[in-house]
């Protein structure tokens, strides 16, 4: 019996239409977008048009122009932060955010930026009040994660939208861990940038994602080169999305992105979400009854995403993880999850933790086998 539980870095397997529509667009349509006139190209162009408005409709988007197709959701937090902030500005950020914020804000605090970071809970809970009481006239930029990939927390958006948009000051959300999962909506929860990755949540393939990029925000373009339009300038273009789509767009990974929220949209996220809480609530019921364990989440199951972190008082986490590929064929990631700062607020480093997180094809039995396997280990 084999397991996959590390759908918090990329869900797998994919439902079925996804892998289709990856295989039709390279065997049938095979060119890029925008790159000729003749029917191949037109029919890559829709194909990459027609996922661009489902897209934009499943975020609230009303102008689909304004979502850029990137390679990841690290992509879209570059191009926004390298895009917008100059040095003098200000950043209200969380000790919780994935190196896929960090780093990007880490570099512009070298080119001059200044930046706040807000503590977390132990659970990894962010206060709303704390990221006000964090703002100064100079603030141009709130950033953080929607929910985090340690400890599966969610971050109340609606609420910190709402105190960015009476500041004066840009909100980015980080979706990487809630986009597929929970409801979003740019316009409700004023987010002005959303960066998505598409292998995570939206079960579309690697190397996909998109930055949503509100009308009034001016950004600066992180990539220049061909972009199939305006071809004699030699300044980028300034239309949108073109402005952000240099080179050829990943044609295969959207028609499998757009395969994969269409699977969304049919199953609804309403029971996707249903499902994941109800796989979670059973993953910490059970490692609750095993000794020396320590989890870490939210107390309150709607305040928790797809992600679970558990310590074994006396093992390495490493050690767990270990075994249980080698002896139990199952998948779950160990270590620091590429957010040291969130297991120094939770208390786990420099070791870091073993997360599991389920997904959508994921069974209650997989959870039983997991908890059984632990047993095993633990003992």
């Amino acid at each position: 019996m084999s397991v996959y539980l590390d759908n918090a870095a990329t869900t797998f397997p994919k439902p079925d239409p996804v892998y289709g529509a990856v295989e039709h667009a390279l065997r049938e349509i095979g060119v890029g977008p925008g790159r000729g006139g003749y029917k191949r190209s037109l029919a890559a162009s829709r194909l990459v048009f027609e996922a661009r408005e489902i897209l934009a409709s499943f975020f609230g988007i009303t102008d689909s122009s304004r979502l850029v197709f990137t390679h990841s959701a690290t992509e879209g937090l570059n191009i926004a932060v390298n895009g917008l902030l100059k040095p003098g500005d200000h950043v209200v950020t969380t000790t919780m955010e994935h190196n896929s914020l960090v780093r990007p804000l880490y570099a512009a605090k070298n080119r001059g930026v200044q930046i706040t970071w807000v503590t977390a809970d132990r659970n990894g809970s962010i206060d709303p009040a704390a990221i006000y009481a964090a703002l100064r006239p100079e603030t141009k930029l709130i950033a953080l994660s929607h929910c985090s990939n340690v400890t599966g927390t969610i971050q109340p958006i609606a609420s910190i939208g709402d105190t960015a948009r009476k500041a004066g000051v840009f909100f980015l959300v980080d979706a990487a861990q809630s986009a597929g999962y929970l409801p979003i909506n740019v316009i409700d929860q004023k987010i002005d940038l959303l960066a998505v990755p598409g292998h995570k949540g939206l079960l579309g393939p690697q190397g996909t994602g998109l930055l949503y990029i509100a009308e009034h925000v001016e950004l600066s373009p992180f990539l220049l080169g061909g972009t199939g339009t305006s071809s004699s300038d030699t300044a980028q273009p300034e239309t949108m999305p073109e402005k952000f789509e240099s080179g050829t767009l990943n044609t295969p990974g959207i028609a499998g992105l757009k395969a994969g929220v269409e699977f969304i949209l049919k199953t609804g996220i309403d029971n996707i979400r249903q499902k994941e809480m109800k796989l979670v609530s059973l993953l910490l019921d059970g490692l609750k009854q095993l000794p020396r364990v320590k989890t870490f989440a939210a107390d309150n199951a709607e305040s928790r995403g797809g992600a679970v972190s558990f310590t074994v008082e006396g093992i390495d986490p490493a050690t767990i993880g270990f075994h249980l590929d080698a002896d139990f064929d199952i998948s779950v990631r160990v270590g620091l999850h590429c957010a040291p700062m969130a297991h120094k607020t939770i208390g786990t480093y420099p070791h870091g933790t073993v997360r599991v997180s389920p997904g959508f094809f994921n069974t209650d039995k997989d959870i039983a086998f997991l908890l059984d396997a632990l047993h095993s280990i633990i003992h």
